[in-house]
Formats: C-alpha cells, sequence, structure tokens
C-alpha cells in the first residue's frame, strides 16, 4: 500500500496493491499502522450510473472516513468545511475504480459526495464513528458558490440531497 499526500491537510489518497492468483484476488484497503485512525464501523452503498450521493457530513460525532470502490467507478469529491484550514471551502476531486484500486481518506471536518460512473457501483465506507442522525448534514450538490463541475446536468438524487443546504447557508447557521 501506498499513501499519496494531498495539498489538503490529512486528506490522502490510499493506492493498494492486488495480489492475483488462480483463486481470484486479495487486495488491501486500510493499515492502521499507516493512517494512525481507528475506524469502527464500515458499511457499503450500491449506486447506479449517474447517481450522486452527497455532499454529506456529521456535526456531531464527526467523522473520519475511508472510501474505496469494491465494483465500478465513481468521482469522488470532498469540501473541506475545516475552520481555519488554508483549504477551506475548496473542494478536492477524484476518480477512485475497482480498476485503479484507489481509496481516499477524508479526515474528521469535510463534506463527502460521489457520482456513479458505471452501471452498477459498490462503494466502502470505513468510518472512525458511528452514524450520529441527529447530527448529520448535506450541501447542496450544485451549490453555485463551489463550481463543482459533475460532467452531468440531471442525476438521480434523493429528496435529501435534492434540497440540501448551499454551503453559505450551512455557514450562517
Amino acid at each position: 500500500m501506498k499513501v499519496i499526500k494531498t495539498k489538503f491537510k490529512d486528506l490522502k489518497i490510499i493506492k493498494s496493491k492486488i495480489y492475483k492468483d488462480p483463486r481470484g484476488t486479495l487486495r488491501e484497503i486500510y493499515r492502521k499502522k499507516l493512517l494512525k485512525e481507528n475506524l469502527v464501523f464500515d458499511y457499503y452503498t450500491t449506486s447506479k450510473k449517474n447517481v450522486i450521493r452527497g455532499f454529506h457530513f456529521q456535526i456531531k460525532n464527526q467523522q473520519a472516513k475511508m472510501v474505496s470502490v469494491l465494483r465500478g467507478k465513481i468521482i469522488d469529491i470532498c469540501i473541506d468545511l475545516r475552520k481555519g484550514s488554508k483549504t477551506f471551502g475548496k473542494s478536492f476531486k477524484i476518480v477512485i475504480s475497482d480498476k485503479n484500486k484507489k481509496s481516499i481518506y477524508i479526515p474528521r471536518g469535510f463534506a463527502h459526495g460521489f457520482l456513479g460512473l458505471d452501471k452498477e457501483n459498490i462503494v466502502l465506507y470505513s468510518c472512525s464513528n458511528y452514524r450520529h442522525k441527529k447530527g448529520e448534514q448535506t450541501i447542496l450538490w450544485n451549490d453555485a458558490d463551489l463550481k463543482i463541475n459533475w460532467g452531468i446536468k440531471k442525476p438521480i438524487l434523493s429528496e435529501k440531497d435534492k434540497y440540501a443546504q448551499t454551503l453559505k447557508q450551512f455557514l450562517n447557521k
């Protein structure tokens, strides 16, 4: 495994190695000694092509996340919401897939979202904290102030994501 630093403090790309033999493959996704993070809660989502999930985050019980694609391909985007950070309000964008063997480690204080690019996309989340529904927040996927080019005009969205707050609305609360 290789850890690649980004311009965003503590936001990291993890490049895994695939081990193949006649039975199939093995891919390491997480090593505590490389990230020094205690990930305690895993879940996965399945998403069709053109589904956008996000931008989600928790105010209470913030979570660091490791996001990996088990099947498919996604555009993964994070927004830095850490006040005082040099990259506050800026976004980071990367394509991750089962083929490029990349994962992204997202520290606490970021909002996260992705766009499914393949017919079927299975995304694994490993989190440092459990879900805290009352502390969940969402930023609008197409907030004009964020200037994020998803490459799609009419995504498939949940009601929660369709009517989310803008970054300015969140900051004014």
